[in-house]
C-alpha cells in the first residue's frame, strides 16, 4: 500500500484484513462477532455503558454457569479510561495555565543547576518534575485545599525528587525568596532558611507534611492516614468531609513492596478518600522500569485487582483524531502490543522515528499519520503531559464514592530537557545543563530571558502584579491557602498527675506481674480520663492477647469501618472479639509495616488533622526497630508523637522463641534517633513515671518526641517507688535515666530476689521474695558480715605487696597521684576498706544484678550500691551534650554529666548488666569517674531457645556471671584476690573453657 492511496480503498482494504486475522486467530464466525459489537454499541448509544455493562456480566455468568471458562483479565485497552466525550471540562485560563506552568518549569530547573555549579556537588534532580509538572499544575489550580475555617485541608504526598518544583512554584507565590532559592541544599549555610532535598518536616516544620523520598514509604503511609481519617469520622473525633490524600508515586517506585502492600486494605475499606497519582514516565534510576512490558498495564491490574478505580491517562489531546480515524481497532491494537523500551526510544529518537518504528509496523497505521509532518509525529502528546486530560482525570477521582482512585498517567520523563536528558537512560542523574541546552529550555518554554543572561540561568518572576502571580494567588486563595503548609501546634490537654497511676506506683504485693500488664493497666487508667481517654489509640499488629490486652476488646471494641457483621466465636466469654464501627482500638492484622503506619498516622494527627492523639502501638520488640527502621526514622522526620512499645522483650526473657524473636539490641537503633526517648524500665512505678512523663511532654507540653519503651513478659513482685532527698525525687532520676535503687549500707528493698531465687520462674511464682525492709536473716547481719568479711580480707592483703609495688587504691595517693574530687572524702570513707561495687542494669536483669549484690555481700563481704538504670541512651545523651558544653566554653563553669555526678563519691568499680549488647550499656563508659573501672556484661550474639535460667547462665548475664564480674573488677583494682576470683568461679560452677556467647 503507498502512502497516496485513496482513504476509501484504504477502509476496504482494512476491514478485509481484519477479517483475514479474525480467522487467523480462530473467530468461527467474524461476521457473527461484528454483529455482537454493533448491537452492544447501540446499546451503549441507547442506554448508555452502565446497561452495556450489566448485559456483559449477565452472559458472563450464564456462560460460567453453563461450564465454560473465562480467564479472568484485569487489563483493558492501552487508552485512555475516560473517552473524550466523557471528559469534564477544565475551567480557568488554560493559556495562563501553561504559562505559569512554564515559569515553574524553569525555576525548578534553575534551582538545580545553580547549585550544582557551586563548590561541594550539592545533586538534585531536572528531570523527575519535569515530567511531572502538569500533574502538579492541575491539582494546585483546581483540586487540593487547605485548611481553612471551611475545610480541614487535603493532604499531598509530594514525590520527593520533584521538591525543586514545589520550590519553584512557592517562589512565584512569595513565599520563597529568590536568594532562598540559592539555598536549595544548604541548609547549614543557610541558617534556618536553608530548603530542604526533599519533604523533610523535621527541616522545614512550617512547610512540608509528611516525608517521602524514602521511596516505597508515601505510598504506605499515605493508606493508612486515609485509613485514620475514616476511625477519626467514625469515631466523631471529626465531621465527615470530601478532604482527600493524594500521594505522587513513581513507576518505578512501585517495585518497593511498601508501594503497593498495603492497597488490598484501601479497597477493602472502600477509601474513597485516597488518591494515588503515578508518575508513569517509564524510566526507573538507571532505564527502564518494564523494558520488555508495559507497567502501566501491570499497575491496572494489580490496582484493579485491589478494588481499586483504575483511570489510565496514557494519551494527551493530539491522539484523539488518531483514535477516532481507527475504525478498525489496528492503532489500539498496535498500542497494545508496543513494550515500554520501544516507547521510551519515540521520544528519544524524535518524530521520523517514531513514524517508521511504530506506526510503520502497520499499513493502516502508517497511513492514518500521512498527512502529519516528523515534527507533528513528536508533538503527539503523552497524557500526563495535557492538563484537559489530567483535569478530567482528577476530576473523576474526586468524585468517585465507595472506593480508591489510581491515576495512571503517562509522562516522559525528563520532558524539555532535549538532547540533554529527555527520556535518556542517565536523565535522572542529570543536574547539569550546558550553554545549548538552558537555551533550548528557554526557548521551549519562552522564558524571556536575553541571551547575554541565559548562560547565568537566573531565577525569573515576572512580579506580584503580573496577570500569571495574580492568577496564582487567585487560585490559591479559592482554594482556602498556599500549600504544602504545616501546622506546628494543636489543642492542650492536662497531663494527669503521677497520683493517677497509683495502681503502678504501689507494691504489687505478693501479686506477681510483669511490665507489659503494668503498662497496659497504665492505658486502662488513661483510658477513664475524660478529656485524654478518647484520643487513646491502642494499635497492635494481630498479638493483643500476647501482650494482655484482650480486655478492651469489649470495653472500647476493635475498629471496623464496616462494624461487626457476624457473632463473634468467643460471644459468651467476657472478654469476646467485638468489632465496631466505633472501636478504638487498631488491629492492623500481621502486618507490622501497616501497624507502623497508622501509629504515623495518629502520632501526626496533632499537625494534619488539628485532632491531638495519643497512639500507642505495642509489638513484639524484635520486629519494631528493626523491620521497620525506616518509618520510624520518617515518624522523627515528621515530629510524631506518642508511645511505641516493645513487648516480650530482651535477648533471654523472651524465653523458647529463639534467634528470630530474642531482641538484644533495639535500644541501640532507637537510640539513633534524635527524637525518640528509649527507657527499659524494670518496675511498675518506673513504667508509671515514664508514661505520665511522656503524656505531659506530648500532649500538654506538644514536644516534638517520641518514647520507646521496652516491656517484658517475665512476672515478679514489684516494690513500691522509692522516696528520694534529691531534686525532683526518685521521678526525676527515672527520667534522666538512672537512680539509686539502694545504698549498699541499707537493706534491700521489698520485693527483691534473694541469692536462692530461681532464675526462670517461667511466671510459676516460685521465686522467693526478701522480706521488706528489715536486714535479711543470716548467720549474722548483712552489715556485720560484710565488715568482717572486709576486715579479714584487707589483713591478709596488707601483709603481702601490692602489685607493681603501687600503694592500695583508697591509700593516700589516688590514680595519677589525683585527690578526690573536690577534696571530699568518698562516701563511707570510714570503711573504705571493705569493698565495694556500683552495680547497674536495667529491665529484668536489674533483678539479677539485685540477686548478684546478695551473693557478693554473703559470701564475700562486698558492699553493693544498686542503681536502676532505666535509660542508657537518655544517660548518653545527657553525657555527650556535657562534654560539648565543656569543650566549646573552656571559660565556663563547666557541666558534669549526670552519669558522673552520681557515681563520683561512691567507692569501687562499676558493672553494668542488661538483656542487650554490651554497646547498650557501654554508652555510657566515657562519662565514668576518673579513675572508676567499668565492666559492662550483655547479650552478644544470635539468641537461641531455652529457659530463662540457661539463656541468662549461657549469655554470662544471671546473678553468678555479675557477682564474678564484680569480684574480677575489684581484683584488678586490688581490693580482692585473683583467689577469690577463682574460688567465686569455682564456687558458682562458672565454666571458663565455653566458647564464647557472641561466637556461637
Amino acid at each position: 500500500m503507498t502512502r497516496n492511496a485513496a482513504p476509501a480503498e484504504v477502509h476496504a482494504k482494512g476491514i478485509a484484513m481484519n477479517m483475514l486475522n479474525d480467522i487467523l486467530n480462530q473467530d468461527l464466525d467474524p461476521v457473527e462477532t461484528r454483529e455482537w459489537t454493533d448491537a452492544l454499541g447501540a446499546v451503549i448509544n441507547a442506554d448508555g455503558a452502565e446497561r452495556a455493562h450489566y448485559l456483559l456480566e449477565r452472559m458472563v455468568d450464564a456462560t460460567r454457569r453453563s461450564g465454560g471458562h473465562l480467564p479472568f483479565s484485569p487489563t483493558t485497552e492501552y487508552v485512555n479510561t475516560i473517552p473524550p466525550h466523557l471528559e469534564a471540562k477544565m475551567p480557568g485560563d488554560p493559556t495562563m495555565e501553561w504559562r505559569i506552568r512554564c515559569l515553574i518549569r524553569w525555576n525548578a530547573m534553575a534551582m538545580v543547576v545553580r547549585a550544582n555549579r557551586k563548590p561541594g556537588e550539592l545533586g538534585g534532580h531536572i528531570a523527575s518534575f519535569a515530567s511531572s509538572a502538569t500533574l502538579y499544575d492541575v491539582g494546585f489550580n483546581h483540586f487540593w485545599r487547605a485548611p481553612s475555617d471551611s475545610h480541614p485541608g487535603d493532604l499531598i504526598f509530594h514525590q520527593g525528587h520533584s521538591s525543586p518544583g514545589v520550590y519553584a512554584r512557592s517562589f512565584l507565590e512569595g513565599r520563597i525568596a529568590e536568594d532562598q532559592m540559592d539555598l536549595f541544599r544548604m541548609e547549614v549555610a543557610g541558617k534556618g532558611r536553608g530548603l530542604a532535598s526533599y519533604p523533610h518536616p523535621w527541616l522545614m516544620p512550617d512547610y512540608w507534611q509528611v516525608p517521602t523520598v524514602s521511596m516505597g514509604l508515601g505510598p504506605l503511609q499515605a493508606i493508612y492516614q486515609a485509613h485514620f481519617w475514616k476511625y477519626l469520622e467514625n469515631r466523631g473525633l471529626i465531621p465527615k468531609s470530601d478532604r482527600k490524600v493524594w500521594c505522587f508515586v513513581g513507576d518505578g517506585e512501585s517495585d518497593e513492596p511498601e508501594s503497593l502492600g498495603a492497597i488490598s486494605l484501601a479497597g477493602r475499606e472502600k477509601l474513597d478518600n485516597l488518591i494515588f497519582v503515578i508518575n508513569c514516565n517509564l524510566q526507573r534510576l538507571d532505564g527502564p522500569v518494564r523494558g520488555n512490558g508495559k507497567i502501566i498495564q501491570e499497575l491496572e491490574g494489580v490496582f484493579r485487582g485491589a478494588g481499586w478505580n483504575a483511570l489510565k491517562v496514557v494519551w494527551g489531546s493530539y491522539w484523539d483524531p488518531l483514535l477516532a480515524q481507527d475504525r478498525d481497532g489496528v492503532l489500539r491494537k498496535l498500542m497494545m502490543e508496543t513494550v515500554d523500551g520501544e516507547y521510551q526510544a519515540c521520544k528519544a529518537f524524535g518524530g521520523a522515528y517514531t513514524r517508521e518504528h511504530f506506526f510503520g509496523k502497520y499499513p493502516e497505521t502508517l497511513e492514518l499519520v500521512r498527512n502529519l509532518s516528523d515534527d507533528d509525529i513528536w508533538r503527539l502528546n503523552r497524557g500526563g503531559h495535557d492538563p484537559h486530560k489530567v483535569y478530567a482525570a482528577y476530576h473523576a477521582a474526586v468524585n468517585t464514592q465507595g472506593m480508591p482512585t489510581v491515576i495512571l498517567a503517562k509522562t516522559v520523563k525528563g520532558y524539555g530537557m532535549g538532547a540533554a536528558g529527555e527520556s535518556l537512560n542517565p536523565t535522572h542523574q542529570q543536574k547539569k545543563l550546558d550553554a545549548d541546552a538552558v537555551r533550548h529550555f528557554r526557548d521551549r518554554f519562552r522564558i524571556p530571558i536575553a541571551d547575554d543572561k541565559v548562560e547565568d540561568v537566573p531565577y525569573y518572576n515576572p512580579g506580584k502584579d503580573s496577570p500569571e502571580v495574580k492568577y496564582m494567588l487567585e487560585r490559591r486563595a479559592a482554594l482556602g491557602g498556599f500549600l504544602p503548609q504545616r501546622r506546628r501546634k494543636s489543642a492542650t490537654f492536662v497531663a494527669p498527675e503521677l497520683s493517677a497511676f497509683e495502681q503502678i506506683t504501689k507494691s504489687s504485693g505478693e501479686r506477681e506481674i510483669s511490665t507489659t500488664m503494668a503498662f497496659v493497666r497504665g492505658i486502662n487508667l488513661l483510658l477513664r480520663d475524660k478529656a485524654i481517654g478518647p484520643r487513646i489509640v491502642p494499635i497492635v499488629a494481630d498479638e493483643a492477647r500476647t501482650f494482655g490486652m484482650e480486655g478492651m476488646f469489649r470495653q472500647i471494641g476493635i475498629y471496623a469501618p464496616e462494624g461487626q457483621k457476624y457473632r463473634p466465636q468467643d460471644a459468651d466469654q467476657l472478654m469476646y472479639y467485638r468489632e465496631d464501627i466505633k472501636g478504638q482500638v487498631l488491629q492492623e492484622g500481621i502486618s507490622e509495616p501497616g501497624a507502623m503506619s497508622a501509629w504515623m498516622a495518629a502520632a501526626s494527627s496533632y499537625s494534619i488533622s488539628d485532632v491531638p492523639m495519643l497512639p500507642f502501638y505495642i509489638y513484639y520488640s524484635m520486629f519494631g526497630f528493626q523491620r521497620v527502621g525506616d518509618l520510624c526514622w520518617a515518624a522523627g522526620d515528621m515530629r510524631a508523637r506518642g508511645f511505641l512499645v516493645g513487648g516480650t522483650a530482651g535477648r533471654t526473657t523472651l524465653n523458647g522463641e529463639g534467634l528470630q524473636h530474642e531482641d538484644g539490641h533495639s535500644h541501640l537503633l532507637a537510640g539513633a534517633i534524635p527524637n525518640c526517648r528509649a527507657y527499659d524500665p524494670t518496675f511498675s512505678y518506673e513504667v508509671a513515671v515514664i508514661l505520665q512523663d511522656g503524656v505531659r511532654r506530648m500532649l500538654a507540653e506538644q514536644e516534638d518526641c517520641y518514647y520507646y519503651v521496652t516491656v517484658m513478659n517475665e512476672n515478679y513482685t514489684h516494690p513500691e517507688m522509692p522516696r528520694s532527698d534529691v531534686k525532683g525525687g526518685v521521678e526525676a532520676a527515672i527520667i534522666k535515666g538512672m537512680y539509686l535503687f539502694r545504698d549498699g549500707d541499707d537493706a534491700m528493698p521489698a520485693g527483691s530476689p534473694t541469692a536462692a531465687a530461681v532464675s526462670d520462674k517461667q511466671g510459676k511464682g516460685d521465686v522467693p521474695e526478701t522480706d521488706g525492709p528489715a536486714p535479711r536473716e543470716t548467720t549474722a547481719g548483712a552489715k556485720e558480715t560484710v565488715q568482717a568479711g572486709a576486715e579479714k580480707s584487707a589483713a591478709s592483703r596488707s601483709a603481702a605487696p601490692q602489685k607493681n609495688g603501687a600503694p592500695q587504691k583508697n591509700g593516700a595517693p589516688q590514680k595519677n597521684g589525683a585527690p578526690q574530687k573536690n577534696g571530699a572524702p568518698q562516701k563511707n570513707g570510714k570503711n573504705s576498706r571493705i569493698p565495694r561495687v556500683q552495680l547497674l542494669g536495667s529491665g529484668t536483669i536489674l533483678r539479677e544484678v539485685i540477686a548478684a549484690a546478695e551473693l557478693l555481700e554473703n559470701e564475700f563481704g562486698v558492699v553493693c550500691d544498686i542503681w536502676s538504670c532505666p535509660s542508657f541512651s537518655e544517660l548518653r545523651k545527657d553525657g555527650f551534650d556535657a562534654e560539648r558544653w565543656n569543650r566549646l566554653h573552656p571559660e565556663e563553669t563547666q557541666r558534669v554529666p549526670y552519669v558522673t555526678a552520681c557515681l563520683a563519691e561512691r567507692q569501687g568499680p562499676a558493672i553494668a548488666a542488661t538483656d542487650y549488647v554490651r554497646e547498650y550499656a557501654d554508652q555510657i563508659r566515657a562519662f565514668m569517674p576518673d579513675g572508676k573501672k567499668y565492666t559492662v556484661l550483655g547479650t552478644d550474639g544470635y539468641g537461641r531457645s531455652d529457659t530463662r535460667e540457661n539463656l541468662r547462665r549461657f549469655f554470662e548475664v544471671d546473678r553468678w556471671y555479675i557477682a564474678q564480674a564484680a569480684i574480677s573488677a575489684l581484683a584488678a583494682e586490688g581490693k580482692m584476690t585473683t583467689k577469690d576470683v577463682a574460688r567465686a568461679i569455682k564456687t558458682w560452677k562458672l565454666n571458663g573453657e565455653k566458647p564464647n556467647p557472641a561466637s556461637v
